[in-house]
Order: structure tokens, then C-alpha cells, then sequence
């Protein structure tokens, strides 16, 4: 097993090398006011024999949640997925046809509500891709709405942590995992390694803890770094300490700079989502930015949102060919939408968790009118399907925060950088020569805090249920009395008065 931890100082005026000190093969951290980055690498044999087994029905699986709070993003860590569990996957060819159902309630939600009727397959989303991908690339994808990772700290730690060496500390660890703001965990058959990457805003009073020298067979590699200023706009350049725990474990001055993915936006811009009210059938999302900020980074970068849309809510796609509809909701092009788009299905018959979609966005620049608002909204129509009865008027529904980002042309290759995420969703619908710099979310959110909007959805009431079905009866009833009356009571009635005029006019 490898370990690799990274803290990242957001203020290097705020460090000191006083706040390292190593002993005994160890170190420890005294107030350091970074964000950090845990990685566990394990290699496929020093797992259990369950878990080996299950690895082997997949050909790619890339486990991403992000948390519904907000965390502060310093390069490198911008990557951003929206709100929640997104599973990636491309089943082995060569293995029947496997259950997700199975991996998503006995590690992450007990309540999640796949069919276990359905496989891997039936109930996934494609995940679309600009040109043919690799081999290696997920083509399916799974998202489930998930507030916290408590199935599986309660999981690893019940299940995993009394095989491990100390026990303490794996439960130690275990526990971290309900402060982390994103949590990756990738495999693939083509590698013989399972990563497990936990990302930590920086707490409140600083990191002060103790990382323990590992023991034999196992390495923990250590980096305490600062971003600093680089005249090359495509890579990103650090500066500090890196330490190898262990008998001979010594902080050693460090400096290297990388090509990157994700990039940061230099000035300050955030983004607001919300929906308008009232939200009914059809609610609108809107996407509001500081209009005075929304300045492209450069003249090659488009600015983009990806929906993550459960199965609840659901895109006409064939509303966004009319460019006059566009442009009035400050949109350029719907580049795709892929999952479930019935147009009449509810939400009960939809076997897919629901669907995604990628809009490109009108920024002021290429608006042909001057806005003077000081605020750009963009405004996305969505509808909601029937839902289920239940025993209220209303049932209240979650709509994670899309993501937004500006996409650029790049000149260099980013794939040999260390702390680059892949496979988020969006990132394979672009040629791989684009890099993204992203839009943050608004840290005050929406008045709750956190990156999730709520939706009170009209459904049928089971309380009412009778009293509509004997109201509608009713109404049938009488409507086909009043229609017998007309046919036959109006209809004699007037044929009495006819007959009646004719013996008149013999007269």
C-alpha cells in the first residue's frame, strides 16, 4: 500500500517550516492552514478476496461524490463534479451481465431505489464523448443524490478495519471521510491498482496531526507546497517540502511546475443557481454571474454548464433547435443530452437514474445588445415528470448545482500531471487540447449553504385519493345524465313542437 498526502498552503505568508517537525520516522503538522489531498493506493493482491471478486466485472470503475457544501478550489485542485455520487464504469466483456444495484446499497445507500430487476447496463446513462475514446474510457454512467458517506465509513469500518494492521488508525481515517469534500475511487483492469483520493478544505484552526511512520511494505510520501506565480499561462508551479516517512525521513526543499487540466480564473467570478418561482410542471433554472466579472480568459474560451438531472426532471431537447428560443434564455447550442428524455414517461416507468446535458452559454461579450443589469442570468426551461402517490399534496425533491466552467484551447499535453482528475462526466465531451478553468459556486449558496436546490413537485394525495375517485365518478355520472336528457327529453320536445306546426299549416 502506498500513501500519498499533499497540503496545499493558500496563504504562503502563513507558513512557516516551524510547522513540520519530523521524529522518529514520523511528522507532525502544528496549524497548517492548507487544503489537502489524501491517496491510497492498493495493489489488487493486498485486497480481500470479496473485493477482487467483484473488481473483476469491470473493465473501468471511477467512483466520484462530491459534498453539497462548498470548499475552497486552488490550483490543482479546480476539478469540480456536481453535488452527489456519480459512478463511471465499463462492464469486462467478458463477465455476465452485472448488478450496480448491489455495490450502491451495501456501500454508499442502503435507500438508494435502483431496480435490482435491471443490470449495470439498463439503468445507466451513455457518457458521450467528442471523438471515439481509448479503450480505457467509461462509457456508461450512474448518479445518485447522496448528503453524506456514512455507509461507507460504517462499512470499512465494520468490514475492512479489523484486518488491518492497527486498527486505530484505520478507523482514524475512516471517520476523515465524512470532513471530505470530494472522494475519488478509481480501477482498472489495465493497471493492477485500486486509488482511493479523499480532497480536505482546509479546517478551521489549521491542520495539527500526526502522520505515522507506515510499516513494512507500505510507503507514505508526504508534500507540504505553496502555488506560486509562473509566466507560463498553461502550467502551475509549487514550492516547499517533500518527505518520505520513514527511518531516514527528512523535509527536502522541493520545486516543480506541470501542465494542467483545471485551471483557476484569475480574477474573482462566481456563479448562483436557483429556480424561478413559482417552480409548477415546468421550472426554470437560472444561472446568475456578476455581469461585470463574466469576462472570457481569453479569446478561444467558451463558457459551458453541465446538468446533472435525476430522473424527476428531464430536458425537451427539440425545444433548443429554434435560435430565436436560444438566444432569449441567453443560451448558444444544447451540444447534448443523453439518458432519460421521454417526453411523456413518469417518473415510476423510467428505468434510467435520469440524464445529462451540456449547454453552451451567452456571455455578455457576444450578447449583440449592451446589458447594463448588474446581473447576467441565464435561464434553462426544464420539466418534471408524475411522481408517485404520496400522502401529501406535495413531495419536496433535490436538484444538485450544475457545473460551470470555461472551456479553452490548450498547447500542451496535460496527462502527466500527478493531481489531475479524470473521467468527472463532462471532460470527454472536449478534445483532449482543451483545458478547463472553473466558474466557483457562490459559497453562500442558495440560504442553506449548501449546492443543492429543493423542489416542491403537486403530486396526487393518498389521504384525497377516495374523494377524487367518487368525485370523478360523480361528474362522469351526471355528465352522461345530462347527455341522455339532451338526446332524448330536448329531442322529443322538439320534435312535439314540429308536429304541431304541421298540423297548423293543414289547418
Amino acid at each position: 500500500m502506498k500513501q500519498r498526502r499533499t497540503y496545499l498552503v493558500g496563504d504562503p505568508d502563513s507558513f512557516t517550516p516551524e510547522q513540520l517537525e519530523v521524529k522518529d520516522g514520523s511528522l507532525w503538522l502544528k496549524g497548517l492552514k492548507a487544503v489537502a489531498e489524501h491517496r491510497v493506493t492498493f495493489n489488487v493482491d493486498e485486497l480481500p478476496k470479496e473485493v477482487r471478486k467483484f473488481l473483476k466485472q469491470w473493465q473501468e470503475l471511477h467512483i466520484k461524490w462530491a459534498s453539497m457544501k462548498p470548499f475552497t478550489a486552488i490550483p490543482p485542485f479546480t476539478s469540480r463534479v456536481t453535488p452527489g455520487l456519480h459512478v463511471l464504469y465499463e462492464p469486462h466483456n467478458t463477465q455476465p451481465k452485472v448488478q450496480l444495484c448491489d455495490l450502491l446499497r451495501s456501500v454508499f445507500d442502503p435507500e438508494n431505489d435502483c431496480s435490482f430487476d435491471l443490470d449495470a447496463e439498463e439503468i445507466a446513462t451513455p457518457v458521450f464523448h467528442a471523438t471515439v475514446g481509448e479503450e480505457s474510457d467509461a462509457s456508461l454512467q450512474y448518479y445518485s443524490y447522496l448528503p453524506s458517506l456514512h455507509q461507507l465509513v460504517s462499512l470499512i469500518e465494520e468490514s475492512f478495519c479489523p484486518k488491518s494492521s492497527d486498527l486505530e488508525k484505520c478507523i482514524e481515517y475512516a471517520n476523515s471521510l465524512l470532513k471530505a469534500s470530494y472522494l475519488d475511487i478509481d480501477f482498472s483492469a489495465s493497471s493492477t491498482n485500486l486509488v482511493l483520493t479523499a480532497f480536505f478544505d482546509s479546517p478551521t484552526h489549521g491542520w495539527t496531526t500526526h502522520v505515522p511512520a507506515p510499516s513494512h511494505g507500505h510507503t507514505i510520501e508526504v508534500g507540504v507546497l505553496t502555488h506560486e506565480p509562473n509566466p507560463d499561462p498553461e502550467d502551475i508551479a509549487f514550492g516547499g517540502f517533500l518527505t518520505v516517512l520513514g527511518p531516514d525521513a527528512a523535509p527536502k526543499p522541493t520545486r516543480f511546475q506541470t501542465p494542467t487540466r483545471h485551471y483557476p480564473l484569475s480574477y474573482p467570478l462566481t456563479y448562483m443557481s436557483r429556480f424561478a418561482h413559482p417552480t409548477g410542471l415546468h421550472p426554470t433554472l437560472e444561472l446568475s454571474f456578476p455581469s461585470a466579472q463574466l469576462i472570457p480568459p481569453d479569446e478561444t474560451c467558451k463558457l459551458y454548464t453541465h446538468l446533472t438531472l435525476p430522473s424527476y426532471l428531464f430536458i425537451d431537447k427539440y425545444q433548443f433547435n429554434d435560435p430565436l428560443f436560444l438566444s432569449s434564455h441567453l443560451l448558444a447550442s444544447l451540444l447534448y443530452v443523453t439518458g432519460a428524455t421521454d417526453l411523456e414517461a413518469p417518473e415510476w416507468v423510467v428505468s434510467r437514474w435520469g440524464s445529462t446535458a451540456l449547454f453552451r452559454l451567452v456571455s455578455p461579450k457576444e450578447f449583440p445588445e449592451d446589458i447594463k443589469e448588474q446581473e447576467w442570468t441565464v435561464t434553462i426551461p426544464l420539466h418534471l415528470r408524475y411522481l408517485p402517490v404520496a400522502s401529501s399534496s406535495h413531495t419536496r425533491v433535490p436538484v444538485p448545482w450544475p457545473v460551470v466552467f470555461w472551456a479553452c484551447d490548450a498547447e500542451q499535453d496535460s496527462s502527466g500531471n500527478p493531481f489531475d482528475r479524470k473521467n468527472l462526466g463532462y471532460d470527454s465531451a472536449f478534445a483532449k487540447e482543451k483545458r478547463f478553468m472553473h466558474v466557483p459556486p457562490n459559497e453562500s449558496g442558495n440560504g442553506t449553504g449548501n449546492l443543492v436546490n429543493w423542489i416542491d413537485v403537486p403530486v396526487l394525495d393518498s389521504r384525497a385519493a377516495d374523494w377524487v375517485e367518487m368525485g370523478t365518478i360523480g361528474v362522469v355520472i351526471v355528465a352522461f345524465l345530462g347527455l341522455c336528457w339532451v338526446l332524448f327529453k330536448g329531442g322529443r320536445g322538439k320534435r312535439g313542437k314540429g308536429m304541431e306546426e304541421k298540423v297548423k299549416k293543414k289547418q
